[in-house]
């Protein structure tokens, strides 16, 4: 995506200051770990790429707040949000985790077993100074087991931003492809969201807040307004609202075609979203709004 790298800490720490200058109030840290596994190692260790970020920024800019991704994706092997395995009953979990399947076979995402590593991410982020946590993985029960292993850690005024409502989108794929995160074998579409189904939106972002959600999210963006306008209809939370990496990159193209005003379209397609209701955006155009805006 133009203008938009895979970082090292070091110049992770100088990117977010400048955005911090502007004006920027938070961040969103992701990571892509040297190696990937079966258990998503790289997502818990306390040495994890996401945790030595996290600690140097809070050292060079302690008042920047920072929101941590919570998904396993990255760090799997196999590009799946959870742990994989093949759809035979025959084979045990643990077989599974030693030979996940390959393409064109029969799987499964174990929604339990992954809510494990799953708490045990958004732990190991909170212990490094992430300050928000924001799981993206859409597995079942996953904020519930977010909250009652940061409350166990002491860690219980650590809020939960919950991407509420992730659909299966086709827009993700400039971040994927960034992030080495697309899955090797099958798609997403038996746990993230039907883009038809506005009613399993809000079930979704209901159970999420029962399980203890301190903010919501819908991602993506401009194709779900009425998905975020009907989320702040219903429901009484800070609502945000993630514009992800094909919709700045479809803005970027027409604009580097001259076929459009970049500035003015990424202004009122921020514009839109904010109408819609969303009181927070996460936004690739973040630094450059914030200077339109000084």
């Amino acid at each position: 995506m133009p203008g938009v790298f895979n970082l090292s800490v070091d110049k992770a720490v100088k990117e977010a200051s400048q955005a911090h200058s502007l004006g920027v109030p938070s961040i969103i840290l992701f990571g892509l770990p040297e190696r990937k596994d079966e258990v998503a190692t790289g997502a818990w260790a306390e040495n994890g790429i996401v945790q030595q970020a996290a600690r140097a920024i809070k050292r060079e800019l302690p008042k920047l707040v920072i929101m941590g991704d919570v998904c396993l994706c990255e760090y799997m092997s196999h590009g799946h949000c959870g742990i994989v395995k093949p759809a035979s009953p025959a084979q045990s979990l643990g077989a599974a985790v030693a030979s996940p399947p390959t393409a064109g076979t029969d799987y499964e995402i174990v929604n339990d077993a992954s809510l494990e590593l799953l708490a045990r991410t958004a732990v190991s982020l909170a212990r490094a100074g992430v300050d928000i946590i924001a799981p993206s993985d859409m597995m079942d029960g996953r904020v519930r087991a977010i909250r009652t292993a940061l409350d166990d850690a002491g860690l219980s005024n650590t809020p939960i931003l919950s991407y509420a409502a992730k659909f299966a989108s086709a827009f993700y794929g400039p971040f994927r492809e960034a992030a080495d995160s697309a899955p090797q074998f099958g798609d997403r579409r038996s746990y993230q969201m039907d883009p038809a189904n506005i009613r399993e939106a809000m079930r979704e972002i209901e159970l999420d807040i029962e399980e203890g959600a301190d903010m919501i999210m819908v991602k993506p963006a401009m194709p779900y307004l009425d998905v975020i306008a009907a989320a702040r209809d219903r429901f009484d939370l800070p609502l945000a609202a993630y514009q992800v990496s094909g919709e700045y990159a479809m803005i970027e193209a027409a604009a580097r075609n001259n076929w459009i005003d970049r500035d003015r379209v990424m202004m009122e397609s921020l514009l839109s979203i904010r109408r819609a209701g969303a009181s927070i955006i996460l936004t690739y155009f973040a630094k450059d709004a914030a200077k339109l805006l000084a």
